[in-house]
């Protein structure tokens, strides 16, 4: 067996993306690959599992010399079926992406990717996401590689608290024109929604959500800050959602 760190890697955008190849590169020299990831794409679908339909797990080849699967379900399927089918134990470290597109603020509560993480967390697995600002599925991922490496061996090297995961984002653009990392806290932004209202060739109304994404948050201690000042942004992310400064006040009512 080998005593390498072994390291569980999902995504959201299918196993097919620049993103998760560009991840598995990053990865190789920290430790022993397992890749179980969506075969179809499975952005937005946040923190959802399957459980009205069966899941498929079936092995895959794109990785010449690293163990592969592909999944029918969603990113937190593949986490669970990674550690409760294939490995039988729980990974070193789980790495999430890279995804295509930010997932800073309140990004989050959607993301299939730091959701991955998330659950990573729950099963008390050091876990990081990472997501690069670009679209565009040949985006440059040089930048985000070599920040993916840079953080992944320091958690391998300093470990996680548990129940805790990370949210890194990076900035589209070279490694030369960014400035570093920032430890952040989650900015506060939200999306205003709109719906794109079409007809297909049978009459039928449907919809295309859209809207634009707003920032209410001036400060300069948020992922928001760090990543239009091109820096890669760093949040220390958690799945107790408990508003604990809440739980004296609501004592208090006299209901």
């Amino acid at each position: 067996m080998s005593s390498q760190p072994l390291i569980l890697i999902t995504n959201d955008d299918s196993i097919e993306a620049k993103g998760i190849a560009s991840l598995v590169e990053a990865m190789k020299p920290l430790g022993d690959i397992l890749v179980v990831a969506p075969d179809t794409v499975q952005s937005g679908k946040g923190h959802a599992i399957t459980i009205h339909e069966p899941l498929r797990l079936k092995k895959s080849n794109i990785f010449p010399g690293i163990e592969s699967y592909t999944c029918s379900g969603t990113p937190v399927d593949c986490v669970k079926l990674g550690i409760y089918e294939v490995l039988k134990d729980r990974p070193t470290l789980l790495v999430s992406g890279i995804n295509h597109g930010s997932n800073a603020a309140t990004n989050v509560l959607y993301s299939g990717t730091m959701s991955a993480a998330v659950e990573g967390a729950i099963e008390g697995i050091p876990s990081i996401g990472f997501s690069l600002l670009d679209y565009h599925a040949d985006a440059d991922f040089d930048a985000s590689m070599h920040y993916a490496q840079l953080i992944a061996k320091g958690v391998l090297d300093n470990n996680l608290q548990t129940g805790t995961c990370l949210n890194v984002n990076i900035p589209k653009g070279k490694l030369s024109d960014l400035k570093g990392y920032k430890i952040c806290r989650q900015g506060k932004a939200y999306w205003e929604d709109s719906f794109d209202k079409r007809q297909d060739p049978f009459g039928g109304d449907y919809y295309w959500l859209t809207g634009d994404y707003r920032n209410t948050d001036k400060g300069e201690d948020t992922d928001l800050w760090a990543l239009a000042n091109n820096y890669v942004s760093v949040v220390p992310t958690q799945f107790d959602m408990t508003a604990h400064h809440l739980i004296s006040i609501l004592n208090e009512w006299n209901i």
